[in-house]
């Protein structure tokens, strides 16, 4: 074989391998702005539905697509195409309203229109409070120590079914009622004592329907707090197991 020869059959190899390499991107990149994107859980606001350190993916075709569905969000387009309102009871990721470049996650409570409202405690919708069971405490062994915090089973007028935390009294316990205006919905963490979420105006606020990303879907990976990822080698005493390809509800 000359050596021509045998240098054009190894630039055609190296010419095959970056097709292959930009062709796998090109399917990442899709999935990822039209089907998917992973999330991992940062903070204890949505306990015990997400912990920290759940892995997660959120549908992005759900509602629709905003220019926060693309990557980087460049401001191509205002408003969604394909649209599709989120119901009550959702737990989707959304860009924050006062810092788009920050994602939240949070369960819908309040759609537009709707006046939401906490009393003792108690979440009211359009003036109705919605009912709520005491169901066993929920143990949170965050920071190493195990603690019993009150768990109840909510149920939101739409039959959708959840559980929220109670750790104490909060000023969290008894709001203002708030207004929903028209295109924005209402955001509520699940641990309602330790939340920053909708009911805070001056940071998260009524959120806009553009600046929702997605719905959550199904946790795909677990590692309990404090651990890395990365750290293979401590997996099997490190991952959460149980967590491992269940449903987001």
């Amino acid at each position: 074989m000359s050596v021509s020869t045998e240098q054009k059959r190894k630039e055609g190899g190296l010419a095959e391998t970056l097709r292959v390499i930009i062709h796998a991107l090109i399917i990442a990149l899709v999935i990822r702005t039209f089907l998917f994107q992973p999330f991992n859980i940062p903070s204890g606001s949505m306990k015990e539905t997400l912990l920290i350190g759940d892995y997660l993916f959120v549908s992005k075709y759900s509602y629709g697509y905003s220019h926060y569905s693309l990557p980087f969000s460049p401001p191509l387009f205002s408003g969604r195409i394909f649209a599709s309102e989120p119901k009550r009871g959702d737990v989707v990721v959304f860009r924050l309203p006062r810092d788009d470049s920050t994602d939240y996650i949070k369960r819908v409570i309040g759609l537009p229109g709707d006046e939401i409202q906490m009393i003792g405690g108690v979440l009211h919708i359009n003036g109705q409070a919605v009912k709520r069971e005491r169901i066993d405490d929920f143990i949170d062994d965050e920071g190493g120590r195990a603690t019993r915090v009150k768990r109840w089973r909510e149920t939101l007028p739409n039959g959708v079914t959840h559980t929220t935390l109670d750790m104490l009294d909060s000023f969290y316990d008894n709001t203002p009622v708030y207004h929903v205006p028209p295109g924005h919905f209402f955001m509520m963490g699940d641990n309602r004592d330790n939340s920053t979420d909708s009911r805070v105006l001056a940071q998260v606020g009524y959120v806009p329907f553009e600046n929702i990303v997605g719905r959550a879907e199904i946790i795909f990976f677990s590692i309990g707090e404090g651990e890395h990822a990365w750290a293979i080698w401590r997996w099997p005493w490190a991952v959460r197991w149980s967590r491992l390809f269940t449903i987001v509800r």
